[in-house]
């Protein structure tokens, strides 16, 4: 029986990639070197839809402007980000979806490999038990610029998934989860009912393949 509901973030529940987003966000803010870090930031978003992200590099480059910037004007950035943008992709099918799992006694959580500062105003928004992500180095109350144990990402999911578990008995077998990529197939093999979400071809076909749930939320 299916207890608790895992929830990938990025083109699953919203309908883009956050960490892009935010990207893109701060080169048209002019807090980065806008023609570089947009071309970083775009290559690096290919190797992750290719299956072949180098994840430490990408946090290094990623996690950097959370360090150069100050606290204060990183927390309005993300609130002007989330007013702008970042709200306005939440899907609607997908507050549908955490909601009748809600509504069924189950805990929800948000399974995602962007880092805690940006995917932190959508878990609110969605309003989840808990958000797994990516963790940030702290110093003095904020980040440093650097990850913090293990990323979030690949087999990285199954070990934050069991640690949060851990906490009320639960196991992965009695878990739904729920996502759009095959880079989170170590998690969706372990998990009691799989499911792929606007699925990217990889994914589409081991889930045809394997007989796994395959829905939109896009209309």
């Amino acid at each position: 029986m299916i207890q608790t509901a895992l929830f990938d973030l990025d083109h699953t529940l919203i309908d883009f990639d956050s960490d892009h987003g935010w990207g893109d966000f701060l080169c048209r803010r002019g807090k980065v070197d806008a023609a570089w870090y947009a071309s970083e930031n775009d290559a690096f978003y290919a190797a992750y839809r290719e299956g072949k992200l180098d994840m430490q590099a990408f946090l290094r480059f990623s996690l950097k402007p959370l360090g150069d910037l100050p606290w204060d004007e990183l927390l309005a950035l993300r609130a002007e980000f989330m007013r702008e943008e970042g709200g306005k992709r939440i899907l609607p099918k997908a507050r549908e979806l955490v909601r009748s799992h809600q509504a069924q006694g189950r805990r929800c959580a948000i399974v995602t490999a962007t880092n805690r500062f940006v995917t932190e105003p959508f878990a609110e928004a969605l309003g989840v038990d808990a958000l797994l992500a990516t963790e940030l180095e702290t110093a003095g109350g904020r980040p440093t610029g650097r990850p913090a144990g293990t990323p979030c990402f690949q087999e990285g999911k199954i070990a934050h998934v069991e640690a949060w578990l851990k906490g009320f008995d639960g196991r992965l077998g009695e878990c739904a989860f729920y996502t759009d990529s095959f880079n989170d197939l170590p998690l969706l093999n372990k998990v009691g009912a799989p499911a792929a979400v606007d699925p990217d071809p990889k994914l589409r076909e081991e889930a045809r393949r394997r007989g796994w749930e395959i829905l939109s939320l896009r209309g």
